[in-house]
């Protein structure tokens, strides 16, 4: 079975980018097979990690969906779960190193739950296949009590370097409790640090009981690469924040 590693934590911390730093520490670290989850309904995570989506999981549904409500043909005589399995299986993306998975957002209307019901299944399905799955969740907390996180061996909760992100953080570390998720271990990452503020904002999510794994200076080279789309996949070896996460995750042992 894979090794889990999800990215959780509000909208504008630089989950994404943290996301594909780990997609790019295992490719290069653990040389094994590596799957990246784009679990997030604003799909990002193929632009920092440097690839092209040609079809989304949200976007395959609703091709199913049509085919059912047009009694249109099924190949091969499949059934309809056995063309989705099919389609799921193309639309996976091959890359130097990794595969990824998109979730997209679904075109019709409605919520996501059918589109994270399918993620989890898939993410279930193929952790038999991967070495490693890092899965990059939508901002905020309401992915956790839909439970589209789940047997998740390492889960990063990722803050801005702000009382408030602090506070967020212990929020989601709260409700993975709360909801006894099947979550191995949950640490905190303070990220984008400027100055000294990382030592205090460290103390406070300690005293609210949050395991703070490391902290990731705000680094130019990120903002830089961001202005002109560049895959942050692609940072030199010298950039602060890469030279970070990877110091954090030397840390852990992921088999």
């Amino acid at each position: 079975m894979a090794f889990v590693i999800a990215v959780a934590g509000k909208g504008g911390t630089g989950k994404t980018s943290m996301a594909a730093l780990i997609v790019k520490y295992l490719v290069e670290k653990k040389k094994k097979a590596v799957l990246a989850v784009d679990a997030d309904s604003n799909s990002c995570l193929n632009e920092a990690l440097g690839v092209d989506v040609h079809a989304t999981i949200g976007h395959l549904r609703e091709e199913s969906l049509q085919t059912i409500r047009g009694g249109g043909e099924r190949p091969g005589g499949m059934s309809m779960e056995q063309l989705f399995d099919y389609q799921v299986q193309q639309s996976i993306i091959e890359a130097k190193g990794f595969d990824l998975m998109v979730m997209g957002r679904p075109e019709g209307p409605g919520c996501y739950c059918a589109a994270n019901n399918i993620i989890r299944k898939y993410t279930d399905k193929l952790s038999e296949t991967y070495s490693y799955l890092v899965i990059d969740n939508e901002a905020g907390m309401e992915h956790l009590s839909r439970r589209t996180t789940h047997k998740v061996d390492l889960l990063l909760i990722i803050s801005d370097p702000t009382v408030r992100g602090i506070k967020t953080a212990h929020r989601i570390d709260g409700l993975v409790k709360e909801l006894d998720l099947d979550v191995e271990k949950h640490v905190l990452i303070i990220n984008r640090v400027t100055g000294g503020e990382g030592e205090d904002l460290k103390k406070l999510a300690e005293s609210l009981g949050l395991a703070v794994a490391g902290i990731v200076p705000q680094d130019h080279n990120i903002f830089g690469y961001d202005l002109q789309g560049k895959a942050i996949v692609e940072l030199p070896e010298d950039s602060p924040a890469l030279k970070a996460v990877y110091g954090i995750l030397d840390k852990f042992n992921f088999g």
